[in-house]
């Protein structure tokens, strides 16, 4: 067999994103072109096709890059056929009946547009670490042509949105096909007929991702339609979305041949899932739909991640009938049974279906994505459990964590490759790894911290040269551009969804004071602003218009910023260079946030209201908080007591610990507080950890043996 060639090899290596979380690989592709790379959004399968064999090989050459494309690829093979990991020892109960993840949304890489946010991103990292920890897991999700939104704003500070389809063929996906070399095809039906849809896979790593993809000719120009968007079109378009996940999902899997040990929701978007199963188990098992919900129900998990009521997706009896009635009739529940399972009162007929309801009666193990969030959960869904106290609600906590590999530095993994053990980044769930944290000197620490605040700071003159660009700038105010941001400048950042309870705005209540703060002479601050306001919420875009016109007043231009197009990449960026993440959210609506926690990683300190995660991660020197945890009854009176802290922590803490010089220059007590930032919180905060936690308290439970929880029942 001949030896195969570095294109070969490459091409190989583009079609597992696996190397999407390898600094040494993904260096590899960066090198071979750095401007294509970067126009190309880092995809490694289009830039091969620039690049045939030849070329590629000059290219190589020229680079030296034969040794570690090679080193690279024997890496990978020795990854993907390892049984030396985690899973083997504690997950070994899933080696033959993976557990299922299913979510709508999974945030990979930005090449990758099937992501929104916080969510996705969650689901990415969980599949990474499973990967990573050897779970024998699968993902199910669907393939959206045109993704979410591209975000630009005009000349009036309003948002716009922007979608353009994508070729799946320019992504590492291949078709899943038939042992007669047909594809794969799934229905599902309605009331109308059926909705078809092919099935990709996408491997991460060692955990094949399947996504389910309903443009394709056995279906009306409307059904090819339906998955083109993340979260796009009306209450219709979403439940018909969410039947083709839940019950499209299980039928996919089905026809590969994988019949799941356990049955991950990731959110209430996949909860017909269920109800396909127990169709299965009854045709299958002959058994009655009690005993298949029953059996069903203790291999289900449920992820909730709402702590707002409205965020639950609710639907009529009309859609419901529409979409899911054909399987009712099948389960024999028919239109009323199955309407019960979705309701918090069955008998109540003026309730609608809610699918959070659906998927807590259909699975034994649920949990909140935080410590407070449980407890939000817990009085949230009580009604659901009435003969039971409040604290003995069966809904438990997992609190999230993020994938390590993805959002460390390169520059920042190799200061911790030399003070923690060796091949230390496959035990950060361990708390013990982390604790040569504390032999980084403090000048390696800061110096290496300010390299990635100026990359940070270049990266972002460079997307405001080319938001100026289209809008017609001068020469003369686009050079201006590269004065905006100080390097030497305690620098705050601020990314997320631009929801109203995150309150984006909450540092503006004073613009007076906040202007003072920011034209500070001795020790100023400036902010970077990102995120993305739903295509439907005017609220949120009218808070977005607020930062950005606030950007263009002379008082504040270049020392508040605000980025367009918030994605991976520029999340990337914003978290390995700020100096303080900012966390404002209306507590408790904060049901966990990952973000501060990929800042840690890379030595950047939190301020943040004590809410989702931060609640049980301050501890006093690890970072800083707003306010309290207690919370006024009046809205009004929250936001003003909630912004006043801010400032005050912002003038009283955060400014003068930054600015607190020795006589080399190094601010000792900030950096004190970076180590013990991630001393104490890389480990606990921290998707290996996360997913470590839903493999014993979830998955193997689920897998070994039936639940004797009582079933709710309509």
């Amino acid at each position: 067999m001949s030896q195969k060639s570095i294109h070969e090899k490459l091409s190989e290596l583009s079609q597992n994103l696996w190397w999407s979380w390898q600094p040494e690989v993904t260096s590899i592709f960066r090198e071979i072109d750095p401007p294509l790379w970067s126009s190309l959004s880092h995809n490694p399968v289009l830039l091969l096709r620039e690049y045939d064999a030849d070329k590629l090989e000059v290219r190589a050459r020229e680079e030296v890059l034969h040794s570690r494309i090679n080193w690279a690829y024997r890496r990978w093979q020795e990854y993907m056929d390892s049984h030396n990991t985690w899973g083997d020892v504690h997950a070994g109960v899933l080696g033959h009946r993976p557990a299922a993840y299913f979510s709508a949304e999974f945030g990979l890489h930005e090449s990758l547009r099937i992501y929104s946010g916080g969510l996705g991103v969650l689901a990415g990292d969980h599949l990474k670490s499973a990967s990573d920890l050897g779970i024998p897991l699968v993902g199910v999700g669907l393939f959206y042509h045109e993704g979410y939104f591209s975000q630009s704003v005009d000349e009036t500070g309003w948002q716009q949105e922007a979608y353009s389809n994508v070729d799946p063929t320019t992504l590492p996906l291949k078709k899943v096909m038939t042992e007669q070399g047909e594809p794969v095809i799934i229905s599902v039906e309605t009331r109308h007929g059926s909705i078809y849809a092919c099935v990709w896979q996408l491997d991460v790593g060692r955990v094949p991702l399947y996504l389910l993809d309903t443009n394709i000719k056995q279906n009306s120009e409307e059904d090819r339609q339906l998955t083109a968007r993340l979260y796009g079109g009306d209450q219709r378009t979403r439940i018909r979305q969410e039947i083709m996940l839940g019950i499209g999902g299980v039928r996919a899997l089905a026809a590969l041949g994988i019949t799941p040990r356990v049955m991950h929701m990731n959110e209430g978007h996949s909860a017909f899932a269920p109800l396909e199963v127990i169709r299965m188990r009854m045709k299958r098992d002959g058994l009655s739909f009690d005993d298949a919900l029953r059996e069903t129900a203790a291999s289900g998990v449920f992820t909730t991640h709402t702590p707002v009521p409205a965020g639950h997706d609710r639907f009529d009896g009309g859609l419901i009938d529409e979409h899911v009635g054909p399987l009712a009739e099948e389960l024999g529940i028919y239109h009323e049974g199955l309407m019960g399972l979705g309701r918090v009162d069955p008998q109540n007929v003026n309730e609608s279906f809610c699918m959070t309801v659906l998927a807590f009666k259909t699975s034994r193990r649920a949990n909140a994505v935080s410590n407070l969030h449980g407890v939000v959960s817990r009085r949230m869904w009580r009604s659901l459990w009435p003969w039971r106290s409040e604290e003995e609600i069966p809904i438990g906590h997992i609190t999230n964590g993020v994938h390590v590999p993805t959002w460390l530095a390169s520059q920042m993994r190799v200061l911790y490759d030399r003070v923690l053990p060796e091949k230390w980044y496959l035990r950060t769930g361990e708390s013990r790894v982390w604790n040569g944290i504390d032999n980084l000197t403090p000048g390696e620490l800061w110096e290496t911290h300010q390299s990635l605040k100026n990359r940070l700071i270049v990266y972002a003159r460079r997307r405001l040269t080319h938001q100026a660009e289209r809008y017609g700038r001068t020469a003369k105010e686009i050079d201006q551009l590269q004065s905006y941001l100080d390097p030497r400048t305690l620098t705050i950042g601020f990314a997320r969804r631009f929801a109203p309870y995150k309150r984006a705005d909450l540092v503006m209540r004073d613009l007076d004071l906040l202007e003072k703060l920011v034209n500070d002479i001795e020790k100023p601050v400036q902010f970077i602003f990102a995120g993305k306001a739903h295509p439907a919420d005017d609220h949120g875009k009218a808070i977005l218009q607020r930062i950005v016109r606030m950007t263009q007043e002379p008082h504040f231009k270049g020392k508040v910023v605000f980025l367009e197009d918030y994605d991976i990449n520029l999340g990337r960026h914003l978290v390995q260079g700020v100096d303080v993440w900012l966390n404002n959210p209306r507590r408790p609506l904060e049901a966990s946030g990952t973000s501060g926690q990929k800042v840690v990683l890379n030595g950047g300190l939190n301020l943040s209201i004590l809410d989702g995660w931060w609640a049980e991660a301050f501890d006093g020197q690890n970072g800083f908080a707003i306010g309290t945890g207690q919370i006024h009854a009046n809205q009004e009176i929250q936001d003003e007591r909630d912004g006043d802290d801010l400032i005050r922590v912002l003038e009283d803490e955060v400014i003068p610990v930054y600015y607190d010089r020795d006589h080399d220059d190094l601010p000792q007590e900030w950096i004190r507080r970076m180590k013990r930032s991630v001393r104490t919180l890389g480990w606990r905060f921290n998707a290996d950890r996360q997913v470590m936690d839903y493999v014993r308290e979830t998955y193997i439970p689920a897998a070994g043996s039936l639940s004797c929880e009582m079933v709710v029942m309509p």
